[in-house]
């Protein structure tokens, strides 16, 4: 088993979904780990949408920050999302290198174990530069996570207008 595959894309560009069909495609029974933070009604709103499209079949965990306490061995997991994930992170510390080091060390702890790792991501440095400082900071962020587990990933699919686009791996 041990594979990590990496789906990237902008915003409502089919990320989730393309995910969930993978790993649908590879386990009957698939862990879908979910990293939110329910900061509103709004976002609330978008969790249960996400929610009621997935079956029963899956095997629910919500895990803000430290994704390695969670046995996965011998599973196909979906994490949505790495973005959600660093947010957290990123507000824990407000420095977006010590965010990233804590984030690079708890990825490669969790993806240690023997699973199929599926991690959905998004590509929100594909716009303009921010004003915002704390906003540009989470970018670069985002960035650097990006290519750090793009680099470990043995596919990464980019999804482009709800099209999957496979920019490596087979």
């Amino acid at each position: 088993m041990g594979k990590i595959i990496l789906i990237t894309g902008g915003q409502r560009s089919g990320k989730s979904r393309q995910a969930e069909e993978m790993a649908l495609a590879l386990s009957q029974e698939p862990v879908y780990l979910a990293t939110a933070h329910i900061w509103d009604e709004e976002f609330r709103h978008r969790v249960a949408i996400h929610q009621q499209r997935r079956g029963p079949q899956w095997n629910n965990i919500e895990e803000e920050r430290w994704l390695s306490r969670h046995d996965v061995k011998g599973r196909v997991v979906l994490i949505d999302c790495i973005t959600l994930w660093l947010t957290n992170l990123f507000f824990d510390v407000q420095d977006a290198e010590k965010a990233l080091q804590t984030a690079k060390e708890e990825f490669d702890r969790f993806t240690q174990q023997d699973a199929t790792f599926i991690f959905v991501t998004n590509e929100i440095g594909s716009g303009g530069v921010s004003e915002n400082k704390v906003q540009r900071q989470f970018t670069d962020l985002q960035g650097w996570m990006n290519q750090y587990v793009a680099e470990q990933a043995d596919e990464v699919i980019l999804m482009v207008s709800g099209i999957a686009v496979r920019i490596k791996g087979h």
